[in-house]
């Protein structure tokens, strides 16, 4: 963790899940950390954390409360925390919602807000703070996306969709940025035991459920201290868990494979469990 000392991070959905558990994880290596996310009470609580662990004095922690999906708050944030914590070293895009549902049953709205807030909340944090890191000719990029950001699972027709997208556009920044020697990396987390994640549990499909018993849930902890030493690394993907890596290479290397699986588990679960087709 001797990369982070003395940077200045910035962590979009740094109010719970796997954001605020990369920004207690930074206080405690010396980083100075600004948070952004939409509840302005949570966030005062994470930086209040983060002072009763940092290490240096000379540690600065900001939190501003907007959503990603506000481009003209979006900007806003950026030059504030850019001003105040000194500049900007690694930016750590987390924030994201998720509503895991049957496609013919996930009202218009949910599709609307997967890609407004878990697609383009991300390209707009990345334009916003793009400027400081252009200036400074160096830096760090993290995108946070998902198991279903590199296959397909029942029940996240929408959030997966997104998450694809998210990668997708990492490629494409990876190149961008490639002359201005900044780091782009991706990381795709398994099912993570973040409050997101059981709220999707009160209302994901059946067949998603037992799907998702199939890799093994991790903590928040886990998955964001997985981040900050991939990133460190200078690492493009970051898998975490030994099961999610084994799945992500048989997924690009063996599809057939993976797809097989993923049906034979299905047809299994609707033989116990015959579905009522609408």
């Amino acid at each position: 963790m001797n990369f982070y000392t003395d940077k200045k991070v910035v962590i979009t959905g740094g109010s719970s899940g796997i954001g605020r558990a990369a920004a207690l994880l930074l206080a405690k290596a010396g980083a100075s950390v600004g948070l952004i996310a939409r509840d302005s009470a949570k966030l005062d609580g994470v930086v209040r954390e983060m002072e009763r662990l940092a290490v240096s004095e000379h540690q600065k922690f900001q939190s501003v409360a907007c959503s990603v999906g506000d481009r003209a708050a979006l900007n806003e944030a950026a030059r504030s925390l850019v001003t105040n914590l000194g500049g900007i070293d690694v930016l750590i895009n987390s924030a994201g919602i998720s509503y895991p549902s049957y496609i013919e049953k996930t009202p218009d709205d949910v599709w609307d807000s997967m890609m407004q807030i878990d697609y383009m909340g991300t390209v707009n944090s990345v334009r916003a703070f793009l400027p400081a890191f252009m200036e400074k000719q160096r830096g760090t990029i993290v995108n946070v996306s998902s198991v279903v950001g590199y296959m397909g699972v029942f029940g996240y027709a929408a959030y997966g969709a997104a998450k694809f997208a998210v990668v997708g556009f990492s490629e494409c920044l990876r190149q961008d940025l490639l002359p201005y020697n900044i780091t782009v990396s991706v990381i795709y987390p398994p099912d993570t035991d973040t409050p997101q994640w059981h709220e999707e549990n009160k209302i994901k499909p059946p067949e998603t459920k037992a799907l998702s018993g199939n890799i093994k849930v991790l903590s928040a902890e886990q998955v964001a201290a997985a981040l900050l030493a991939g990133a460190a690394r200078g690492s493009f993907a970051i898998v975490p868990g030994f099961m999610n890596k084994v799945t992500w290479l048989l997924s690009r290397h063996l599809p057939w494979l993976v797809w097989m699986i993923v049906a034979g588990d299905l047809r299994k679960f609707w033989k116990k469990h015959p579905r009522q087709w609408a």
